[in-house]
């Protein structure tokens, strides 16, 4: 049992010493193919930068207005994580946007230079995610951003779990074995979790069954077709996924639940 734990212990500090900048101890006979075990707790590892947002976000609101108290709370985000899934979005977009074939877009996946649709995609998710969130109610992007952060990486984990890796190679490969059924559930439930806080926090606005269906609607919609939508994108012109292919699949579907959660206050 303490061996277990502490195998588990060992894969969840991989697990955030490779998805963020938080310094963790280092590993001896480290092995690559550790870090397959590691990515059912990618989900918790975004409830702790999701944590880490919503701190500065409730500090900065005692000081700032709600615009530049939203923008420290994304820098926060970004610098935890060392824009690692920001990078991946504009590689993918890249690539998809400038190939015409498989083996060009992964080329141009590869070049470490910034392209047109890169950039505009990276600028655009920047921007969009700020308007949404500032839009938000305030007493609840604390919480909106811990349920996002966490709901976006199971998004990711989902596309592991249902698509091959595309490369022979890549920062991606280490965790590119099939995710195991049992891994799954355990994203799945870090991935969910924050969810309960989230409706619990949101009793006073969700008075009744209704509104409930309605606000769970709102926003698995959202997510749920921006997962198919790119998901089928890059299973048909890659057959598989990469690692910015998962970067961008957290990235789509953080900002889709902002939406959703967004579209179902703006309809009441």
């Amino acid at each position: 049992m303490l061996n277990t734990l502490c195998k588990e212990w060992r894969y969840f500090l991989l697990a955030v010493g490779f998805f963020t900048r938080i310094p963790v101890p280092s590993f001896a006979n480290f092995e690559e193919q550790e870090l397959n075990h590691s990515a059912k707790y990618f989900p918790l590892v975004g409830i702790f930068v999701g944590m880490v947002g919503a701190l500065v976000f409730v500090l900065a609101m005692r000081i700032f207005p709600t615009g530049i108290a939203v923008l420290l709370s994304m820098v926060a985000t970004i610098y935890v994580t060392g824009a690692f899934h920001e990078d991946g979005m504009a590689d993918s977009i890249d690539g998809i946007g400038g190939g015409w074939d498989r083996e060009r877009i992964l080329t141009i996946m590869q070049d470490s230079r910034l392209g047109t649709y890169g950039a505009l995609a990276l600028f655009l998710m920047v921007f969009a995610k700020f308007q949404v969130l500032n839009a938000l109610p305030v007493h609840s992007v604390a919480y909106i951003l811990i349920a996002a952060h966490a709901l976006s990486r199971l998004c990711a984990v989902c596309v592991m779990a249902t698509l091959s890796y595309a490369k022979a190679d890549g920062k991606a490969k280490p965790l590119a074995t099939e995710v195991k059924f049992k891994d799954l559930v355990v994203a799945t439930i870090f991935g969910l979790l924050p969810l309960v806080l989230l409706y619990w926090y949101l009793l006073a606005d969700l008075t009744d069954v209704r509104d409930v269906v309605i606000f769970t609607l709102s926003w698995l919609i959202c997510v749920g077709l921006i997962w198919f939508w790119w998901r089928n994108k890059i299973k048909r012109w890659l057959g598989g996924y990469t690692g910015d292919c998962l970067g961008a699949m957290q990235q789509m579907t953080e900002l889709a639940f902002y939406l959703g959660v967004l579209a179902y206050f703006g309809f009441y």
